[in-house]
C-alpha cells in the first residue's frame, strides 16, 4: 500500500513553531522507531503511547507535545502523517512519564480536552503497564498453524493480549497438543459445527461479547453483515495471499499450479465485502520451480503466521489507524 503525503518523524525537519516546542525537552527518538515501548528506561517512569486523528490545522503537534511536557513527560518517538490534498492529520507519540505526577485518569482528561479543541475523530492513549490487556477471541477451522504460533508467542509474553477463548467449526481430539495447551492455561475451546444453512453466529456472538476484538486465524467461514454489526468491534483476518489473489479452496495449490514466483499473505480488517477490508500488513516470499507442493505450502503457512502476528502487534501498540474507507495508516 502506498500513500503519498507529508510524513514527519523525529528525525525529520519541523516547522519553526513545532521545533520550538520540541526543544523544551530532550529527544531520544532514533532507537524507538519501530520498537516496542520499553518500561526499563527508568524504574520511576512509565511508557505510554497516544494516537490522534483530526482535521489538519496549524498547532496540533505543538499542543500535543506541550501537554506531555507540561506534566513532566518526555517524548521518545513521534510520527505524523498528513495526506496530500486531504484535510486530515494523523499522529502517534511514544513517551515516558511519572504516574505520580501525571495520574492515569488525568492523562485521559488532558488528551480529551485537546481532542475536543481540534474536533478529533479519534484520540486514544494507552499505558501498557497500567491498562488491562486487550481481550480477544480466536476463530479457526481445520488448519491450526496460525493458532499454534499465536499460543506460543502469547505464552512467551510476545503477544500482549488475553485470549479468552478459541472457537472452531472443527472438532479436535482432547489428547492433542493444542487441546492440552488450552486446558493447561485455562483457555476454553468451543466446537461449534456450522452448515451452509446455519453459521451458528448467535452462539459465537454470545461467546465473544466481552472481547475487545476478534482474530480469524484461518477461519474458513464468511461472517455475515448482521454478525459484524452485532459485534460492533474490529475483526482481523489472515488471508492466504496478496489481495486480490487466488480465492476459494486450496489457494496454495492454485498458485503452485499457476507457477507463481512470489507468494504472499495479507492481514486485514473484516468488512461486509469479502476479502476487501482495509489492509494492515502484507508479506511476500519467493518460490521457484524447485519447490514441490509440500515446501510451497510450508512457505505459505510460515508467511501467514508472521504476517498475522506482526499485524496484531501493530494493532495492540496503536500503530494502525483508519485512512479513508479502504486504507489504513500503519506507523
Amino acid at each position: 500500500m502506498m500513500m503519498i503525503g507529508r510524513r514527519v518523524s523525529t528525525t525529520s525537519s519541523l516547522s519553526a513553531t513545532a521545533f520550538g516546542s520540541f526543544m523544551k525537552w530532550s529527544f531520544k527518538s532514533s532507537h524507538f522507531h519501530g520498537d516496542s515501548l520499553d518500561s526499563s528506561v527508568s524504574p520511576l517512569l512509565v511508557p505510554g503511547v497516544h494516537v490522534f486523528h483530526c482535521p489538519d490545522v496549524v498547532g496540533i503537534v505543538a499542543r500535543l507535545s506541550d501537554c506531555i511536557a507540561a506534566k513532566g513527560g518526555n517524548i521518545l518517538g513521534y510520527d505524523v502523517f498528513v495526506p496530500e490534498n486531504k484535510n486530515v492529520f494523523y499522529s502517534r507519540s511514544e513517551f515516558i512519564f511519572d504516574p505520580v505526577k501525571w495520574p492515569r485518569s488525568q492523562m485521559d482528561e488532558d488528551f480529551q480536552t485537546i481532542a475536543k479543541k481540534f474536533s478529533a475523530m479519534s484520540s486514544v492513549v494507552r499505558v501498557p503497564s497500567l491498562d488491562p490487556k486487550y481481550k480477544i477471541a480466536l476463530l479457526l477451522s481445520k488448519q491450526d498453524h496460525c493458532l499454534v504460533e499465536m499460543l506460543h508467542k502469547w505464552q512467551d509474553g510476545k503477544l500482549p493480549v488475553d485470549i479468552t477463548c478459541v472457537i472452531s467449526n472443527h472438532e479436535r481430539a482432547p489428547n492433542t497438543h493444542i487441546m492440552r495447551f488450552l486446558q493447561r492455561h485455562g483457555i476454553s475451546y468451543h466446537y461449534l459445527p456450522t452448515t451452509d444453512q446455519n453459521k451458528i453466529e448467535e452462539e459465537i456472538l454470545e461467546l465473544v461479547k466481552d472481547t475487545d476484538f476478534i482474530v480469524l486465524a484461518r477461519y474458513m467461514q464468511v461472517l455475515s453483515a448482521n454478525f459484524l454489526k452485532g459485534y460492533g468491534k474490529d475483526v482481523i483476518n489472515i488471508h492466504h495471499g496478496l489481495l486480490p489473489s487466488f480465492k476459494g479452496r486450496s489457494p496454495a495449490k492454485q498458485a503452485f499450479d499457476a507457477g507463481v514466483k512470489l507468494i504472499g499473505a495479507t492481514t486485514h480488517f473484516v468488512t461486509e465485502e469479502l476479502d476487501s477490508g482495509p489492509i494492515i500488513e502484507q508479506m511476500v516470499e519467493r518460490v521457484s520451480h524447485r519447490d514441490n507442493l509440500t515446501s510451497f505450502v510450508q512457505k505459505s503457512e510460515d508467511l501467514e503466521k508472521k504476517c498475522l502476528l506482526k499485524a496484531l502487534k501493530s494493532y495492540c501498540e496503536l500503530r494502525v489507524l483508519p485512512y479513508g474507507t479502504h486504507k489504513t495508516v500503519v506507523f
